[in-house]
């Protein structure tokens, strides 16, 4: 099975998808890594010195370049949803999940949102962003996970396992911490 994690920025989509793919016993992808380590530059440095359609394209390709086997979890970046390509494709291959944290966790957890790479960010901040994403983000999601502002990583992971394998008989030890 592969598990795709789709979510604004500060969602936890890194975080939750590290802890999930080590309670299965998962290969671990981070978009956002493949895009900086195939640019050589980082998320913002894109967006300043190319713009935002140049992070979007990069993104796309990340994704479509993948050579994805079986029993990984894939975390993407929050602007993933504003390629229909790439998103077909996440669709196709693995089951999508939103994690949807309310806007103000979110503004919370944000404390380098200028310098993070935030497709749309100078346009329509942060609320615009916010509000034009979860419509995008359901859309393309088989599952939506409700995240809280007191929700621990591992608590996250377990409700999007049993979401997804509930009774599956994984044999996977889930004893949350």
């Amino acid at each position: 099975m592969i598990i795709t994690l789709i979510g604004m920025p500060g969602a936890g989509k890194s975080s939750a998808g590290q802890k999930l793919a080590s309670m299965l016993g998962y290969e671990f992808i981070d978009t956002d890594k493949l895009v900086i380590d195939g640019s050589g530059t980082g998320l913002q440095d894109i967006v300043n010195d190319l713009g935002d359609m140049a992070l979007i394209r990069a993104e796309e390709q990340s994704i479509l370049d993948l050579k994805l086997k079986d029993n990984c979890i894939i975390a993407t970046g929050g602007s993933v949803v504003y390629s229909e390509k790439a998103m077909r494709s996440l669709k196709a291959r693995s089951v999508v999940v939103y994690l949807d944290v309310p806007f103000g966790t979110i503004v919370m957890r944000l404390s380098n949102l200028t310098t993070r790479g935030v497709v749309g960010l100078k346009e329509k901040g942060l609320h615009g962003l916010y509000e034009e994403r979860t419509v995008l983000y359901r859309a393309f999601a088989d599952h939506i996970i409700e995240v809280g502002r007191k929700d621990k990583v591992a608590d996250v992971a377990k409700r999007i396992m049993d979401e997804i394998l509930p009774g599956s008989g994984t044999g996977v030890d889930v004893n949350v911490r």
